[in-house]
């Protein structure tokens, strides 16, 4: 499940479902830096853990739009805190970063 709940683009489809029912081409445009293959991937996925709901509406041309379902629902608060920590720790995990790699001899003898 961790593997499936951490991934990138999970996190950023369930934020954007967040605010209610989206279409494709909504997802895609709020969803930066996202290719449509792996959009399309991701919300297969999703779909198959039942996470999220896809309905098809029949007109010319089909309509689809994506919802998050009561599972994926649940999910948002525990993300939410997550997103919280990540943007309050974000500069201690950079400096982190540049002091462990500015110091390559003392990361090789742990």
């Amino acid at each position: 499940m961790l593997e499936i709940i951490a991934n990138k683009w999970t996190v950023l489809i369930v934020y954007a479902l967040t605010q209610g029912k989206k279409r494709y081409g909504q997802l895609k445009q709020q969803i930066v830096g996202v290719s449509p293959k792996m959009l399309i991937q991701s919300l297969r996925n999703l779909e198959r853990y039942g996470l999220v709901e896809r309905e098809v509406y029949l007109s010319v041309p089909p309509r689809v739009e994506y919802s998050l379902t009561p599972l994926g629902a649940s999910l948002v608060e525990p993300l939410a805190i997550l997103g919280e920590w990540a943007y309050r720790h974000i500069t201690d995990v950079k400096t982190a970063m540049e002091h462990y790699d500015r110091n390559p001899e003392s990361a090789s003898s742990r």
